[in-house]
C-alpha cells in the first residue's frame, strides 16, 4: 500500500482515466462508419483507433487535433471510403461533449483538498481547454503534448512535467488508465504510480495498446484513490 503521506502532488493521465473517451469516441466514430456501410463492434472500433493512433503519433510531431483527422482516414483506407473534411474533423471537434466518468469530479476535489494536481495528457491545449471546464477542478500544471511536442509512452513528456513541477520526483504520483502510455514510461523514471483500470470487467486493452507492467498501486475507479488517501477505506 502507499503512504500518501509523503506525497505532495498527484499527476494524472485525461483521456480514459478522468474522461470516458471510449464512450466519446465511440460516439463519434459508430455513426460516420454506419454511414459508409461500415459494421463494427464497439471493441473492433477501439482495437483499430488504438492502433492508428498509435501509428499517428510516431515521428515527427503533429497536433493531436491533425493526429484524430488521421485516424478517421486511416477508418477510411482500412475500410474502402473517404471521408469528407467535415468527418474528419468529427472525431477532434467531439472531445469537447467527452464527459467525465461518473465519479470523477467529486474525487478530484478531493483530492485537490489534499495535494496539488497536474494534468499530463497527449492533447493540445486548446483541446483540453474545452476538457477542462467539466473537471470541477484548478490544475495545478497542466501539461500537454503539444507543449512537449511529443506524445506519451516517449519518456520526454514526462521529464518535461518532472522538470516543470516544484516537487521531486519521489513525492510525485502518477495515476492513469493506460498501462501502455503512462503506467511503464512513468515507473521507468521512478514515479509511484496508480493503475487506475477502467476496463477492469472487459475483455482487451480498449483504446490504448497492450501492455503489461507492475504499478504500485492497482484500483478500478477514481473515487476508491481518494479515500485511500484520506484513510477512509
Amino acid at each position: 500500500m502507499i503512504d500518501f503521506n509523503q506525497y505532495k502532488i498527484i499527476t494524472f493521465d485525461c483521456y480514459g482515466t478522468l474522461i470516458d473517451w471510449e464512450s466519446g469516441m465511440l460516439g463519434a466514430l459508430k455513426p460516420l462508419l454506419a454511414s459508409h456501410g461500415v459494421d463494427l463492434e464497439d471493441e473492433e472500433i477501439l482495437k483499430k483507433f488504438a492502433e492508428f493512433e498509435s501509428a499517428q503519433e510516431q515521428g515527427e510531431y503533429s497536433k493531436y487535433y491533425d493526429v484524430l483527422k488521421a485516424v478517421v482516414r486511416k477508418f477510411g483506407e482500412e475500410f474502402n471510403f473517404e471521408p469528407s473534411l467535415d468527418e474528419q474533423n468529427s472525431l477532434p471537434d467531439s472531445i469537447k461533449n467527452w464527459q467525465p466518468f461518473p465519479d470523477t469530479v467529486k474525487a478530484l476535489q478531493l483530492l485537490k483538498s489534499r495535494f496539488k494536481l497536474a494534468i499530463i495528457s497527449n492533447v493540445d491545449d486548446a483541446l483540453f481547454a474545452d476538457t477542462a471546464k467539466l473537471l470541477g477542478v484548478e490544475f495545478d500544471y497542466i501539461i500537454t503534448a503539444e507543449q512537449v511536442k511529443s506524445y506519451k509512452p516517449d519518456l520526454k513528456n514526462f521529464k518535461y512535467a518532472i522538470d516543470l513541477i516544484e516537487f521531486p520526483a519521489e513525492q510525485i504520483i502518477h495515476a492513469a488508465c493506460s498501462v501502455y502510455h503512462d503506467i511503464i514510461p512513468a515507473s521507468s523514471l521512478g514515479l509511484t504510480t496508480v493503475w487506475i483500470d477502467r476496463r477492469a470487467n472487459q475483455e482487451g486493452s480498449g483504446a490504448a495498446l497492450p501492455a503489461t507492467a507492475q504499478a504500485d498501486l492497482k484500483i478500478t475507479d477514481l473515487q476508491t484513490l481518494a479515500n485511500l488517501s484520506f484513510n477512509e477505506v
